[in-house]
């Protein structure tokens, strides 16, 4: 079977693995099945969550193959989950269930490989920029850690790379950054991108500004923060939320230099989707393009917001069909 080729038959378990939730589906051809939701919390390993799954369907002739994308770093087709101790072995997997191939990608790895395939209506456009066709495709997000990963082409041919970017130091662009990182620094030592560009990180702004201000504010959580935010009924959760997005702003124009992303940014996660329109009246733009000399290489850069649901779903196909071979 070569690349690009998915057999009429075969069946491919496809299956998003996060710290909260496993999600599987089933693909049959080039046909996406409907995406189940099972709890990380509900099962002590992935091979009893994927056990479970597998006796849900009962298939005849079992599957072909699996791929999977995880939060966390992968290393010879193996993770070790960031925020569930969870131990993904592609190779035990493959003798465990009789399986031809298993492929680990991280879950970054899958929304770039999906953004060739998103359509207009599956983003959120911050600005008029254009992409330059066969130029990176940049994807980031934050999400229960933050995430990134490139899109890259050889002629026609994609490839994504992963990265542990939300792991960097998160930069300071003003004084008032400057003692809020000084604040996290005193609590955690290294502050990384993700300290602060994160459902945590958003806690950790808004915990930091409190302290700074001297306000004497409720304990709240970031889905809490959010919307104290956006109704206005919290002034520390308001600056702490554009504080996120003026350091997500800056953080995306430091990657999209890194990679020469001309294709555009992607801002894909479950936490920025909740408020796209204060992201787009806030200083990201300002401070994605704010590098200096490059603010006119940064000005040409197209940044959108990915809305569409189960996005990995998309990049895991197309993970499968341009770089397995099943024989």
């Amino acid at each position: 079977m070569s690349h690009g080729e998915t057999a009429k038959g075969r069946h491919v378990l496809l299956a998003d693995v996060g710290g909260t939730n496993v999600r599987f589906s089933l693909m049959h051809g080039a046909e996406i099945g409907p995406i189940e939701h099972l709890k990380v919390a509900d099962f002590s390993t992935f091979t009893e969550a994927f056990a479970a799954f597998l006796e849900q369907h009962a298939l005849e002739r079992g599957i072909d193959a699996a791929v999977l994308d995880v939060a966390g770093p992968v290393e010879n087709n193996r993770c070790v989950l960031t925020n569930s101790g969870w131990v993904i072995d592609g190779a035990d997997l493959q003798k465990v269930f009789g399986i031809a191939a298993v492929r680990l990608i991280n879950d970054f790895e899958a929304v770039a490989w999906s953004l060739p395939a998103l359509e207009p209506d599956d983003l959120y456009a911050v600005g008029e920029q254009r992409g330059v066709k066969g130029a990176p495709m940049l994807a980031l997000g934050p999400g229960t850690g933050f995430g990134a990963a490139c899109l890259v082409f050889d002629g026609e041919q994609p490839f994504a790379v992963g990265t542990e970017a939300g792991h960097a130091t998160l930069p300071a662009m003003s004084d008032r950054e400057e003692l809020v990182i000084r604040q996290l620094r005193r609590r955690f030592g290294h502050v990384s991108i993700e300290r602060a560009l994160s459902g945590p990180g958003l806690e950790n702004l808004y915990s930091a500004l409190s302290e700074i201000d001297g306000a004497s504010v409720s304990k709240r959580n970031a889905a809490q923060i959010t919307r104290a935010a956006l109704d206005e009924s919290c002034e520390t959760s308001g600056a702490a939320l554009d504080m996120f997005c003026s350091l997500l702003g800056a953080v995306a124009g430091d990657l999209a230099l890194t990679f020469c992303a001309r294709g555009g940014v992607f801002i894909a996660g479950g936490i920025v989707p909740q408020f796209v329109q204060r992201l787009a009246r806030s200083d990201f733009r300002k401070r994605f393009e704010g590098k200096g000399r490059y603010d006119s290489y940064l000005k040409n850069i197209p940044t959108r917001i990915v809305v569409r649901p189960d996005v990995s779903f998309i990049g895991l196909k197309a993970f499968f069909e341009k770089t397995m071979r099943l024989t």
